[in-house]
């Protein structure tokens, strides 16, 4: 083993989850290309799950980590992959020397998106091909992206089954498999779905399982597709970051639209996060945001892949300043120096609440968690501040004074209510609001005359359709 690999094994029995103060990139031995490419992102020291999961998969061994969002999970199995694969990295413009050699499968589009992009940054100096299938978009360019040869594939197990279908893939080279956020797969129902692909691999293979918590279905999905794994584990179960300051605001429902847009407009909050319980609720608080003069757009599930990977490139870009979401968004999202996450509404799932606040704080910057909670919400934040191990301090938000009658009657119609009378007011007749004018006295009353037989025979008939006698 090598002499890296011999202090880092050394450290990983030393469950204090920090990392050496000397130890860098430079010290796992990883190919130039590849450090190059972390050194030009900005990376020098490696995160505690990056410092022991890196040498255990460079020696080849299989790794069951646990880790929380934030942590730098993608860079410890994605580093040590492209070494590995160096091995085999040729210039060659034929397919058949691009197999398929490594395949990480993800729960969801967006982290599929995500992985595929940290992988070609680690990857853009050395020559090894990846690619990124998942469903919602149209699947001929990945095809032809497959024909052309790849090494790495990072996949939705979804779209992979299509291609597997289609026969536009080959899993028979396959080396490494990786299984990422294995909890949220699980949780997805993508359990038959694995075992399918995972029966489709060679036998011999390293695998790597990354999940939030080592639950009895983690250990049981272990035991099924890993080989005596190294278990890592860097952070206390369901721990927060400590570089995340979380802070709850106590008020009404109704009140909760103002706070976010004051909130925002206050702090200047740009690349904020903010999340809604519901697909309705994202799109209607994204457009109350825009009529308050703030670059908000929503991502949920009523939006087709393609716009969500609009939404999502605008935000990142800077175009757009307060992503409302679904939790969609709250794993695979990472975008650097995002300073807050807003729940608007407290998660109904408070291992959720985890997962949204690890998208602020991350590699060591600071980041603000607010939480808008309703009365009706009280339990919620008891499970959170259970499951967490801390108490969310309550503070009270001074808000300024309502909105106006008309952006009041606009929010409403903006909810879909539909605008009523008040209980004790029946709609009146526009008659009776008419003045009232009293009759002529003097006038007399015109004389009631009998009308002979004779006449009234005549009349009916007619109104019989008769006519004179």
């Amino acid at each position: 083993m090598p002499l890296v690999a011999s202090r880092l094994f050394a450290y990983m029995t030393d469950k204090t989850p920090s990392t050496p103060n000397d130890l860098t990139f430079a010290d796992f031995g990883l190919h130039p290309g590849i450090l190059s490419a972390v050194t030009e992102a900005g990376y020098s020291k490696p995160t505690p799950i990056q410092a022991e999961a890196i040498p255990v998969v460079l020696a080849g061994r299989d790794v069951m980590g646990a880790a929380q969002t934030g942590t730098g999970k993608t860079a410890a199995f994605s580093l040590p992959i492209l070494n590995r694969l160096m091995a085999h990295a040729t210039t060659s413009a034929s397919p058949a020397r691009h197999p398929v050699r490594a395949l990480v499968l993800t729960p969801t589009r967006e982290l599929a998106d995500q992985v595929a992009e940290s992988i070609a940054l680690y990857s853009k100096s050395v020559p090894l091909r990846s690619t990124v299938v998942f469903g919602g978009v149209d699947i001929g360019p990945q095809k032809e992206a497959l024909r052309r040869g790849v090494e790495i594939v990072i996949a939705t197990p979804g779209r992979l089954l299509d291609h597997i279908d289609q026969r536009t893939i080959n899993l028979s080279q396959v080396s490494i498999l990786v299984l990422d956020e294995a909890d949220r797969m699980l949780d997805m129902g993508f359990l038959p779905d694995l075992d399918r692909i995972v029966s489709l691999l060679p036998k011999n293979r390293q695998g790597l399982l990354f999940s939030a918590t080592f639950s009895k279905e983690i250990r049981k999905l272990a035991r099924n597709f890993l080989n005596d794994p190294v278990e890592i584990e860097v952070a206390a179960r369901n721990a927060t970051a400590s570089t995340v300051t979380q802070v709850v605001y106590p008020m009404s429902a109704d009140e909760k639209r103002r706070a976010v847009a004051h909130l925002i407009k206050t702090k200047k909050l740009t690349q904020t996060i903010v999340f809604s319980n519901t697909k309705i609720g994202a799109g209607q608080l994204a457009r109350y945001l825009e009529r308050e003069g703030i670059k908000a757009e929503s991502i949920h599930g009523n939006k087709s892949q393609l716009e969500r990977m609009k939404v999502l490139d605008a935000f990142k870009s800077g175009t757009v300043d307060v992503l409302v979401a679904t939790d969609v968004a709250a794993r695979g999202l990472d975008v650097a120096g995002m300073p807050c996450v807003i729940n608007v509404d407290l998660p109904y799932n408070a291992e959720d609440y985890v997962h949204r606040i690890g998208r602020t704080g991350r590699a060591g910057a600071s980041g603000e968690a607010i939480a808008l909670m309703a009365p009706d919400e009280e339990h919620l934040l008891q499970e959170i501040e259970k499951l967490i191990g801390t108490v969310v301090p309550r503070l009270k938000l001074d808000l300024p004074s309502a909105a106006s009658s008309s952006r009041s009657g606009s929010n409403r119609h903006e909810r879909g209510e539909r605008r009523s009378y008040q209980p004790n007011t029946p709609p009146v007749d526009e008659f009776f609001l008419k003045p009232y004018e009293p009759s002529t006295a003097a006038a007399p009353k015109p004389a009631v005359t009998t009308p002979s037989s004779t006449t009234r025979k005549r009349s009916v008939g007619v109104l019989l359709g008769g006519g004179r006698y």
